[in-house]
């Protein structure tokens, strides 16, 4: 079979040669690189579909979502990955909810890359276990009039979670979880977060 076609796409020069000296070891890998955005476009428009495009999501020419969905469109029937050293979860779900195959923390070791980049290969999904808990996941009928975000703050709540850790597992500001919780206690009609708690966990539970 011919080799699996990879995209590395880092403005990061040093952990870009590192991940290419690497990978270049694994004799069923082609490797490319790319050092912005519009380069990273350039190449999948001259090689035509990577298998996995490893995309950062800081490097230059980036602009969040929007430049996700544009190498996904790009480079459409190959997967695209990010990576980062921190990104927002909501940028890595709304990438999923696009059709992004996952998500590579820089501080992963360079073996842990390669079982990553295997498992996108296979077709399957990569997160690091961290993020598990947060990935989508379908709301039960009785909660399906909230939002999927209202719904991931609904699971921390009945986690028994503080506003503060939820906004830091969330990575988003207290005032939004706030605002988020009246939301939900007033979709769910409950007198306040702890009677929301108890109808969120009956219905999780169910």
């Amino acid at each position: 079979m011919p080799p699996s076609s990879v995209l590395i796409a880092d403005d990061h020069l040093l952990l870009r040669d590192t991940l290419l000296h690497y990978l270049d070891a694994e004799p069923d890998l082609q490797i490319d690189a790319a050092s912005t955005f519009a380069e990273a476009l350039d190449k999948v428009q001259a090689h035509g579909r990577y298998d996995v495009v490893v995309l950062d999501v800081v490097m230059p020419g980036m602009s969040g979502l929007e430049s996700v969905v544009q190498m996904l469109a790009a480079n459409a029937g190959g997967a695209v990955v990010l990576m980062s050293g921190r990104v927002p979860h909501a940028l890595i779900d709304g990438a999923m909810r696009a059709g992004a195959r996952g998500f590579i923390p820089k501080s992963l070791p360079a073996g842990t890359l390669r079982q990553a980049l295997r498992q996108v290969l296979a077709g399957r999904v990569y997160l690091p276990p961290e993020l598990h808990s947060d990935l989508p996941r379908a709301l039960p009928a009785g909660l399906a009039h909230l939002t999927p975000q209202e719904g991931r703050v609904l699971r921390h709540l009945c986690e028994g979670r503080s506003n503060k850790e939820i906004a830091r597992a969330m990575d988003l500001t207290e005032v939004t979880i706030k605002t988020h919780m009246r939301a939900i206690c007033t979709k769910l009609d409950a007198r306040n977060r702890t009677h929301a708690a108890l109808i969120g966990s009956t219905h999780f539970k169910a």
